[in-house]
């Protein structure tokens, strides 16, 4: 068997009328969501699916440079290929990779994580990820409603102030009882302008949300500082978690091993890979604390973190990031059909658990004619408008990319 074609497959999803949500620091607009699928084809008439990086480059890389590399090569032989690039196109190929890997499952008749060393459990612990810039009100009901779904956590991204974040977190804790899960996704903090928070008010809204419980708090500082980290989870009113903007290996070995978190946090499909994820997952244990997956985009995208994760024990790897999107009037941040339609069927939850597929390879069936539904449109998906200093910064993929200056991106 050889690999015949690989294929970086970008959509998008538009919003007919932008959503604007105000935040502390300015105002964001999204425009769309961005996916890709990765296909990867065989002249055996197996083809193997993977999620990708939904960017212009990353498309580019995968046309230009992995799939003439791919082209002819045995499946099989996935972990003797030896790809060499520069950092970024050595993570698309990786990405590419869980594809290839899908493949050579198939031909074995084999479930992915079979390959992957093997499965420890056939659950996998999941949180509901949703909650974007709203009123308290507004992500206390949405909380609720998560919680009705059986997920025993929420995670929301707060920027409304120290005060007003205070007041959400609150409003949240009241609406869902003392033992459900809120995870604070604050990336937002730093990214404010002259309105972002200083190391100090973070201290102090930490400690001032310590008697909420929060599970953790999430990127609260510059991922970059991990100086600024390692003091703040030496303060112990929280926990502490990052890990999805760290640029490479060794970022992570001294995030986890200088005492930075309490949770790691990593886009294994699209940060390193598996066998990078792997090798994070060892570090995390020895260190004694815990992983969980970031996983923003398509369902495709945490049903394959989850084939990596269920070859680790629940204490090492807990938690998998279930993105959630109000596609058919369910609970969620916004619309995003894609993110649920490019599988044929549902993935299968019971009591806030992911229960693993036992089909070959990655386990679920791909709907392709998503692709043809779902044409790309270039450009940011997201734009911040931030108060001040004045600026206008965008985003143009999904995964752990920084926020650029407008005027460097088409729109």
């Amino acid at each position: 068997m050889r690999i015949t074609k690989v294929e970086g497959l970008l959509m998008s999803c538009p919003f007919e009328d932008p959503i604007q949500l105000p935040f502390y620091g300015g105002l964001r607009t999204v425009l769309k969501r961005d996916a890709m699928l990765i296909r990867v084809s065989t002249d055996a008439g197996i083809t193997g699916f993977a999620p990708g990086p939904a960017h212009v480059r990353a498309a580019r890389e995968i046309e230009v440079t992995i799939g003439p590399f791919l082209e002819g090569r045995d499946p099989a032989r996935w972990q003797e290929f030896g790809f060499r690039a520069n950092l970024e196109t050595q993570k698309t190929y990786h990405a590419v990779e869980v594809a290839v890997i899908d493949v050579a499952a198939k031909a074995e008749r084999a479930t992915m994580s079979e390959l992957l060393g093997g499965r420890r459990r056939e659950r996998i612990k999941c949180y509901g990820s949703a909650g974007m810039y709203m009123p308290a009100e507004g992500y206390a009901a949405e909380a609720q409603a998560v919680q009705e779904l059986g997920f025993p956590a929420y995670k929301l991204r707060p920027a409304a102030g120290p005060e007003g974040d205070l007041r959400i977190t609150s409003a949240i804790r009241n609406a869902t009882g003392p033992d459900f899960g809120i995870m604070l996704d604050c990336h937002a903090w730093w990214r404010m302008g002259d309105r972002s928070y200083s190391q100090g008010t973070i201290k102090q809204l930490c400690r001032d949300l310590a008697p909420l419980n929060p599970y953790w708090v999430e990127e609260p500082l510059p991922p970059e500082d991990h100086a600024a980290y390692k003091a703040l989870r030496k303060d112990r009113s929280v926990t502490v978690a990052s890990g999805e903007h760290e640029p490479d290996e060794s970022s992570f070995v001294d995030l986890i091993e200088s005492g930075c978190v309490d949770f790691v946090q990593m886009d294994v499909c699209c940060q390193g890979g598996f066998a990078m994820g792997q090798r994070v997952f060892a570090a995390t244990e020895r260190q004694g604390i815990r992983f969980a997956f970031h996983s923003w985009g398509t369902l495709l995208e945490v049903i394959a973190a989850a084939q990596l994760g269920v070859c680790w024990d629940e204490s090492v790897v807990e938690w998998l990031e279930y993105p959630l999107h109000s596609n058919h009037g369910k609970p969620g941040m916004y619309p995003f059909p894609v993110a649920d339609e490019i599988l044929a069927d549902p993935l299968r939850l019971e009591s806030g658990y992911l229960i693993m597929p036992d089909k070959p390879g990655i386990g679920v069936e791909i709907d392709e004619s998503v692709v043809d539904r779902s044409p790309f449109i270039p450009g940011p998906w997201s734009i911040f408008h931030i108060d001040s200093p004045r600026e206008t910064l965008a985003v143009d993929g999904d995964h752990s990319v920084p926020w650029v200056d407008v005027e460097g991106i088409p729109l």
